[in-house]
């Protein structure tokens, strides 16, 4: 893992702001000494949950999007270890782990690439690299019985987390295929053709590669569904999906029926809990969108999922705290933040 970067207890402690009478998360949570010998640290660990970055929108910049996904890790790491620890919380139960950063592949590609087809081409083909580390830290995550939490970076790396996820449950006999489930809440379906990594294809690469199997994805943009996926989604049996419109509009389900019934078609196997901050109204990122879930039902899908699901793994990604346009906003890093405790505070009180 050539890009990954470990946060050791001093990193940690930068992002850190320390005051007297308080404990922070930065303070508590547990880290790793260093770069050596990873898997035998992850090993030793006793925690459960596993936090890291994917700084990366070289995935959302190959699908025709504005860069800036990678600034969400950031923002939430600042925020994250500024947590208060109190009763609510367990900090021994989490690692912050650190981050990927792939700065140096859109160098090259900025260096080398002179058309848009070629950009649009280098950066497809960087995205398997970055499929294939991701992969990586996630199967040797999984292998060893803890649970990611991957944020920031495009929706590509949800095919790296699944496909890594699905040979770390097979390999330490959790499963015996090589496949789970993935509950998605999201404006889009991401399940455009397999014609070049990117971030709008993850889910189609891993189903059409055996490592997803049911698939089921809450508010989707009704406005924003190719006739053509529409159509393979109305037709596979094991894919299951509910608009936009269908919850907030036509009022068929309320949000958390919609969310329950996801939960209840993908519990058949382990599920990916995937969650695109496009999907939150407002929310800063390539596919920023006006009409949206509230932060509210966020955290509600996320808490719901946690205790409803036969969790794998939680992926919270495409938030920007700056995009490549010049748009910014404050307050990504805390909304992540929210979602991210929301999540571990519901799944340790099953455990």
């Amino acid at each position: 893992m050539h890009h990954f970067q470990v946060y050791t207890r001093s990193t940690v402690l930068q992002h850190t702001k320390l005051r007297r009478h308080e404990t922070k998360l930065g303070e508590r949570i547990s880290v790793l000494n260093g770069a050596t010998n990873i898997s035998d640290q992850l090993k030793e660990s006793s925690a459960v949950y596993v936090v890291f970055g994917i700084a990366e929108d070289i995935g959302v910049k190959a699908n025709f999007g504005i860069g800036g996904a990678k600034s969400g890790w950031h923002d939430f790491a600042q925020a994250f270890l500024n947590t208060q620890v109190n009763d609510w919380i367990n900090p021994n139960a989490i690692l912050f782990l650190g981050c990927f950063n792939f700065d140096d592949l859109d160098v090259v590609i900025a260096s080398n690439a002179e058309t848009s087809d070629e950009k649009i081409d280098a950066y497809r083909h960087a995205v398997t690299l970055i499929d294939n580390e991701v992969e990586t830290l996630v199967q040797l995550i999984i292998e060893l019985g803890k649970i990611p939490i991957a944020i920031g970076g495009g929706h590509n790396n949800a095919y790296p987390l699944l496909k890594g996820t699905a040979k770390g449950l097979l390999k330490n006999g959790s499963i015996k295929t090589k496949f789970i489930n993935a509950i998605n809440l999201d404006a889009h379906t991401d399940y455009r053709i397999a014609e070049g990594r990117h971030s709008g294809n993850g889910f189609r690469y891993a189903k059409e590669e055996g490592y997803l199997n049911r698939y089921a994805i809450v508010g989707l943009h009704e406005n924003y569904i190719g006739a053509n996926i529409l159509k393979e989604l109305e037709q596979d049996n094991t894919i299951d999906f509910i608009s936009y419109e269908d919850i907030f509009l036509h009022e068929k389900k309320n949000f958390i029926q919609a969310v329950s019934h996801a939960t209840g078609f993908t519990e058949s196997s382990y599920a990916g809990i995937e969650l695109d901050l496009d999907a939150i109204e407002n929310t800063l990122s390539s596919a920023m969108s006006p009409a949206g879930v509230s932060l509210l039902h966020a955290r509600q899908y996320v808490s719901f999922a946690a205790t409803d699901c036969k969790v794998a793994y939680l992926h919270i990604c495409e938030g920007a705290s700056q995009l490549a346009d010049g748009k910014s906003q404050f307050g990504i890093g805390k909304m992540i933040t929210y979602l991210v405790t929301d999540f571990i505070k519901a799944h340790a009180a099953m455990i």
